[in-house]
C-alpha cells in the first residue's frame, strides 16, 4: 500500500479560511453537552480497548502496512481511531478498519460548529448528500459520522470534523478484504451526483447525441485549456456514438472568465454552442452582446466546487464516476459503455 504524501500548509490556509467564513452553527437543534463532554473524555483518556486496538492492527497488515505502529488512541475526529506510524503522517480509521485517512490535523483556529450533536452512525442514503445546501463552500455528509467533506471555490477538498475543531485536506480511502482499494467511490460517485442535481441546466452547453442515446456525461471546460480543446474536436464522433455531452463552464485561467461569459450570454442554446465551437476549434471568442451583462458562468461554477476539479477536461459519467485517463486513449470509449 502506497500512502498518500501530506500536503502543504498553503492549502490548508485556504480551506481554513473557506471552513470559518462558511461554517455556520445549527441554531435550530439545542446543544447536547452530554454528548460534547463524554467525547472530550474519552479523548483526554487516550485508550482504546485492547480489541480495537488488536483489530486495527490486523487490518493494516493485511493491508500490506510494513511501517511500525507506535500507538493507537482516539482520534480528534469523531468516530476514528489515530494510528501513529514512525516516519508517516497518521492514519485516521473507523472501529470496523474499513475506512482510513492519513493526514496531520490542523487544529481550526476560528472554530464554527457544524452541527449540534455528532452523531455515532449515518444513514447510507445520507452518504454524498450536501450537508449544506446555502453556503459558499459545499459540504458533504461522508460515510464516516460526523466527518464531513467540502471543498473550496477553487476546488480544493477538505475534511473538518463536525464540532468545527480540526481540519485537514487528508480525503478517506477504503480497506476491504485486506486491500486497499483507494478513495472511497462510492461517496466520489454520490457527491457528484449531488452536484448535478444542483447544476442550472439551461447554463449548460449541451451536445446531445444524434443517434439513440447510450451515455451521458458532464465536462467542466475551459476554453483556453488545450486540451480541452482536443476533446471538443471529438465532440462530433462521440454525438453520433449516441453520447450527450453536457458542458459546464469552468474557467481557471485569467483571461477565460469574461471569455467564457460572452459565449454564455448567447441568445439561445444554438448560438452559445456555435460560440463555444468557435472558440475552441479556432480560438474565435465571441464577445458580449451590447446588451448582456449577466453572469451565467459564475453560479453554475460555483455549484460545481463540490467536483473538485483540478484540471481541466473533467469528465463525468451521468453516474458521478470520473474518467481518470487520456480521453484519446480506448478506455474512453469503454468508460463510456459505447462502441
Amino acid at each position: 500500500m502506497k500512502l498518500p504524501v501530506f500536503k502543504t500548509a498553503s492549502v490548508l490556509s485556504a480551506i481554513i479560511i473557506a471552513t470559518t467564513a462558511c461554517a455556520q452553527p445549527d441554531a435550530t437543534k439545542p446543544a447536547n453537552n452530554n454528548t460534547a463532554q463524554s467525547s472530550q473524555s474519552t479523548k483526554a483518556a487516550g485508550t482504546v480497548s485492547a480489541d480495537i486496538d488488536s483489530h486495527l492492527r490486523q487490518v493494516l497488515t493485511q493491508a500490506g502496512i510494513k511501517t511500525q505502529i507506535t500507538s493507537i488512541t482516539p482520534s480528534n475526529l469523531p468516530n476514528m481511531y489515530q494510528v501513529e506510524l514512525v516516519g508517516q503522517p497518521p492514519l485516521h480509521m473507523t472501529a470496523d478498519g474499513k475506512y482510513v485517512i492519513q493526514a496531520e490535523l490542523i487544529k481550526n483556529p476560528n472554530p464554527n460548529r457544524l452541527s449540534s450533536k455528532t452523531p455515532t452512525s449515518i444513514d447510507s442514503a445520507q452518504i454524498g448528500k450536501p450537508f449544506n445546501t446555502n453556503a459558499k463552500t459545499p459540504f458533504y455528509y461522508t460515510a464516516v459520522p460526523g466527518v464531513i467533506w467540502g471543498a473550496n471555490l477553487e476546488g480544493v477538498p477538505f475534511l473538518v470534523s463536525d464540532d468545527g475543531q480540526y481540519i485537514t485536506d487528508g480525503e478517506i480511502s477504503v480497506i476491504e478484504n485486506g486491500q486497499f482499494m483507494g478513495l472511497d467511490e462510492e461517496f466520489e460517485k454520490r457527491k457528484n451526483q449531488s452536484v448535478f442535481s444542483v447544476l442550472d441546466e439551461s447554463q449548460l452547453i449541451t451536445y446531445p447525441a444524434t443517434t439513440a442515446e447510450k451515455a451521458v456525461i458532464y465536462v467542466a471546460t475551459d476554453v483556453n485549456c488545450p486540451f480541452c480543446r482536443q476533446l471538443h474536436k471529438q465532440m462530433d464522433a462521440l454525438n453520433k456514438k449516441g453520447v450527450t455531452v453536457k458542458t459546464i463552464g469552468y474557467p481557471i485561467y485569467e483571461q477565460s472568465p469574461e471569455q467564457m461569459r460572452g459565449i454564455w450570454c448567447q441568445a439561445d442554446e444554438s448560438s452559445r454552442r456555435k460560440a463555444l465551437d468557435n472558440a475552441m476549434l479556432k480560438g474565435q471568442m465571441t464577445p458580449a452582446p451590447a446588451g448582456c451583462s449577466a453572469d451565467h458562468i459564475t453560479p453554475n461554477r460555483d455549484k460545481a466546487a463540490g467536483l473538485a476539479v483540478m484540471p481541466t477536461p473533467a469528465i463525468y459519467r451521468e453516474d458521478g464516476v470520473l474518467f481518470q485517463a487520456s480521453f484519446e486513449s480506448p478506455e474512453f470509449l469503454e468508460f463510456l459503455g459505447v462502441e
